[in-house]
């Protein structure tokens, strides 16, 4: 087997970032961005779609992005570098669709720290409502902007911390749960999370997979540390899956109990804080207050940290073949991190977050199909690159399964609200008029060197 850096040489880099991570560093990043507790945010906007079948939506989810998650460790496979889908898609496929992969996935990684910080800092405002929430966005940014400049060590030590705090929460709340549902509280232990026949639609459930798939973004996101990962390029691959599943799990599991609890998906005060109320009717005070402040920290420090470091990667990567200005490729000397990306990423985040700090379902909008449309280039990806470029004959591996995850993930995308449709497409657009004038600004110096 080939090294990583063996592979990073043929391709014309050399390693200049800090090889530490192993597979288990790996799963718990991918833990981490994905949040084990994600679905106490954004409950009620995956319950009411889904008409009250969430573990469902939750495990359709988790079918949607299996299939995803194999694509991404067929690439990283082949090319374990930096820039995830930009990455896999310019080489897979060729230069210009790597481009736009990688805008679009821009769209995701980019605001997904703003959307997290905005989240979070609403969510203080029930606690403190006397600071404006633009406040917590400020320090949640300067926090999380000097750890990712530290280094991958110093974020992968903080991950550990954050995975196990989250992890307690949860048992606490799943323990809770359970005895509540066996003393009474909701209708008992019924199938009706996954199965409500007179409200049985697909398209509602899809349309609410749709949503739910924002705490699934993550487990993508381990591909972009293909260079600071150690032990083979089959690791990140492993680890991709290993974290899905366990969250996978865990989504599922907290969300049929919610239900469980609270079986009247109609009936929340507050749309905004439905999974609170839900902790409050089996804990008390104390158990409403835990989960609102491990949904603080979980989204505004530890989501948005690692999501920070994704997206420096993959603006790292796309610098370094000058499809970006190539400051952003600068590396911090001492602790070897794409500091140029984390900075750019900060001062992003600080402008967008001062502008939807009220519009958390337009961010939402942006990120989501951001994601779903790189999930697509995916796809395509490992069946041009392995079936048409390298005739692979594993149909199962490199044609089936991609084909499957590719009309699944545009099922969602076509399920999606219609902003996020606009919203994606106006996007894509200004990628391609950007690309195309960084074209035509290359060719004229080109030509003017000749001359």
């Amino acid at each position: 087997m080939q090294q990583p850096d063996n592979m990073l040489e043929k391709m014309g880099y050399h390693q200049q970032l800090d090889r530490r991570l192993t597979l288990k560093d790996l799963v718990v990043y991918g833990l981490v961005f994905m949040t084990p507790i994600a679905p106490f945010g954004i409950y009620a906007s995956v319950v009411i779609p889904a008409k009250g079948m969430v573990a469902l939506a939750y495990l359709i989810g988790v079918i949607a992005m299996f299939f995803t998650a194999l694509s991404y460790g067929q690439m990283s496979q082949a090319f374990p570098v930096a820039g995830s889908v930009y990455a896999y898609a310019q080489r897979g496929i060729n230069k210009h669709v790597g481009f736009l992969a990688g805008w679009m996935i821009l769209l995701d990684y980019v605001f997904v720290p703003a959307l997290l910080y905005v989240i979070a800092a609403n969510s203080l405002r029930t606690l403190v409502p006397g600071i404006p929430p633009y406040v917590w966005v400020v320090a949640f940014i300067i926090i999380n902007t000097v750890i990712n400049i530290r280094g991958i060590e110093f974020t992968n030590r903080a991950n550990f911390i954050f995975l196990g705090l989250e992890l307690v929460v949860l048992l606490i709340f799943l323990v809770c749960g359970t005895y509540g549902v066996m003393h009474g509280v909701g209708d008992g232990f019924t199938i009706k999370p996954f199965y409500i026949a007179k409200n049985f639609n697909l398209n509602f459930v899809f349309t609410a997979v749709s949503v739910c798939v924002l705490n699934f973004l993550g487990f993508d996101a381990i591909s972009t540390l293909a260079e600071e990962t150690k032990g083979g390029n089959k690791v990140v691959g492993r680890g991709i899956m290993l974290a899905l599943f366990v969250v996978g799990l865990l989504f599922i599991v907290q969300t049929y109990i919610a239900a469980l609890l609270h079986p009247d998906y109609t009936s929340f005060k507050n749309a905004d804080t439905a999974f609170y109320e839900i902790a409050f009717s089996v804990g008390g005070r104390p158990l409403e207050i835990m989960t609102i402040l491990a949904t603080i920290f979980s989204w505004g420090i530890a989501n948005s940290m690692v999501a920070q470091a994704a997206i420096s990667r993959v603006l790292f990567g796309m610098a370094r073949d000058h499809n970006l200005p190539t400051i952003l490729a600068k590396v911090h000397p001492k602790y070897k991190t794409p500091y140029a990306a984390n900075i750019l990423v900060c001062i992003v985040s600080l402008v967008v977050g001062a502008i939807f700090v009220n519009q958390t379902n337009v961010l939402s909008a942006l990120v989501n199909f951001g994601a779903l449309v790189s999930f697509c280039v995916i796809h395509v990806s490992v069946v041009n690159y392995y079936i048409r470029l390298q005739h692979s004959k594993n149909y199962l591996k490199h044609l089936v399964s991609p084909l499957i995850g590719f009309v699944i993930i545009a099922y969602v995308l076509l399920n999606m609200d219609s902003l996020a449709k606009i919203i994606g497409c106006t996007w894509f657009v200004i990628g391609i008029f950007y690309y195309l004038i960084m074209l035509h600004t290359k060719d004229s110096i080109e030509l003017k060197d000749l001359e």
